[in-house]
């Protein structure tokens, strides 16, 4: 409506005025002209590469290739395909298989160990489950292979344990006393719509209709026999969980009266084993369960227990034997019990047995200290010379240890009021010191570096074949930062 003169663009003051600038060519449509090779796309000293000559050349495929019985079929992908993705994934903290399969598209290091296939999710998933044992035991390639290169001293090792959610929720966990009320209402139930289901098939017979195949009378729709197969569906659940939870508590009660039964004898300087058997038997027929006791429907396996943070999770207690030298696991295994003191045998024997020698100095802290376990350190440094330090109790927060008495241990002093004294010495309390430093830091990297705060596969064997593979990878990733690809290719010739 105004007319108004043109107004000159003003130029920042301290910014040089724009000019034809020429840049590098860039067409997003250009085809080209040879294919591109997968080898171009990463740098040599990349992880992916690792993983790729160490499935190729390194890794014994054996178990996994001696599955494959049947000739008739589509032929499967190739199990190095599927095996360099579960370790490249597992060890990057990829472990979903809809996630490595979006990532075989997305991703040039999956598209590199899968020479530019996409193997679908079930794919993946199905080959993980069928050959889980092979996959937990390429745990213990992995520790002979850091063996190998040096990384295994067995001078000093760290036992320690961690509870990692399971895959299922502790809302569908269900206490015995309530299982047992809830078990009898269902009863009730199916019994209730048993007599109503009777009546109506008796006027279905009478009438003989096809109106009333479906149990339907004058045109009502009424489907009773899906409901009853619901509720005893549901029925034989609570049936499985009540069953599992009386199992637990009389094997709890016969382990417990057989021991009980062993030390009563060595103290009488005896020896009758039909004596402990027929205790424990006696225990396990009068076993009650708590009526706490709980049981998950998702995965009865799993139980609900306290982690670290004070949290209450539906969890499994995972354990692991960790080398000071390099912090390579050298043992790993999953118990669906939260108490820590049950595996200081077992996973020390399974340490021994995986590095064949057994470690000269053993740290343990206060979880898994209790009179078996004592008397069981106390064996082990008389049998194979491997001195513990077990913490006889927990610090306060700032607390410090107190310096050991002077003169010499009082003879009547109990096993626990030994290692106690122990470990109030110097040399001890240096050693003790490096725990921590030891084990904590491998769960840390579990839990971050390869997402392993809570394990996918359902069951105690699943949950241990999973935790069994992360326990490798860990042992992987540690030797590829120790010797790289180079490294491998030196140490396997």
């Amino acid at each position: 409506m105004f007319e108004v003169e043109p107004v000159e663009k003003k130029q920042p003051q301290g910014r040089p005025a724009a000019v034809d600038k020429r840049f590098r060519a860039f067409d997003p449509h250009q085809v080209l002209l040879l294919p591109p090779s997968l080898d171009d796309w990463l740098p040599q000293d990349h992880l992916a590469r690792f993983v790729a000559d160490l499935v190729d050349d390194v890794l014994d495929l054996t178990a996994i290739r001696s599955d494959y019985t049947e000739k008739r079929g589509y032929p499967p992908y190739d199990p190095r395909l599927t095996l360099r993705l579960l370790i490249y994934g597992y060890t990057t903290g990829v472990r979903s298989s809809r996630a490595i399969e979006r990532k075989c598209a997305d991703d040039i290091a999956f598209r590199f160990l899968a020479a530019d296939q996409a193997p679908d999710f079930r794919s993946i998933s199905r080959f993980r489950r069928r050959h889980l044992n092979a996959l937990a035991d390429l745990f213990t390639q992995s520790l002979h292979l850091a063996t190998k290169l040096g990384m295994v001293k067995m001078g000093r090792v760290a036992l320690d344990g961690t509870k990692l959610e399971a895959n299922a929720s502790k809302h569908k966990a269900m206490s015995y006393g309530r299982l047992v009320g809830k078990e009898e209402r269902i009863e009730a139930e199916i019994a209730a719509l048993e007599t109503e289901a009777a009546s109506l098939l008796a006027d279905a017979e009478a009438t003989d209709t096809a109106e009333d195949q479906r149990f339907g009378i004058d045109g009502k729709d009424t489907d009773l026999p899906a409901e009853l197969d619901r509720r005893e569906k549901r029925l034989a659940k609570l049936q499985t969980a009540r069953a599992q939870i009386e199992a637990e508590a009389a094997d709890k009660a016969r382990q417990h009266a057989e021991d009980k039964e062993r030390r009563r004898q060595e103290r009488a300087g005896t020896s009758d084993e039909q004596a402990v058997t027929d205790a424990g038997e006696a225990a396990a027929d009068t076993a009650r369960p708590k009526p706490k006791a709980q049981a998950n429907f998702t995965d009865p396996d799993s139980r609900i227990m306290k982690n670290s943070d004070g949290a209450y999770i539906q969890a499994y207690n995972t354990q692991a034997v960790v080398d000071e030298e390099h912090q390579v696991i050298t043992a790993a295994d999953v118990t669906p019990n939260a108490s820590d003191a049950l595996n200081y045998t077992t996973m020390l024997d399974q340490s021994a047995q995986n590095t064949g020698t057994h470690p000269g100095q053993a740290l343990v802290d206060a979880g898994y200290c209790s009179e078996t376990n004592l008397e069981a350190a106390n064996d082990r440094q008389l049998a194979c010379g491997t001195d513990t330090f077990m913490a006889t109790g927990r610090l306060k927060h700032d607390e410090q240890v107190p310096p050991a008495p002077r003169g010499r241990i009082p003879a009547n002093a109990t096993l626990k009021e030994r290692m106690a004294r122990k470990l109030r010495t110097k040399p001890s309390k240096a050693a003790y010191a490096r725990r921590k430093a030891i084990v904590e830091p491998v769960f840390g990297q579990i839990m971050t570096c390869h997402n392993g705060r809570q394990l996918l596969l359902r069951g105690e064997d699943g949950a241990r074949g999973e935790w069994r593979l992360l326990a490798a990878c860990h042992n992987l990733r540690k030797i590829f930062r120790h010797a790289g690809t180079a490294g491998l290719a030196a140490a396997t010739g």
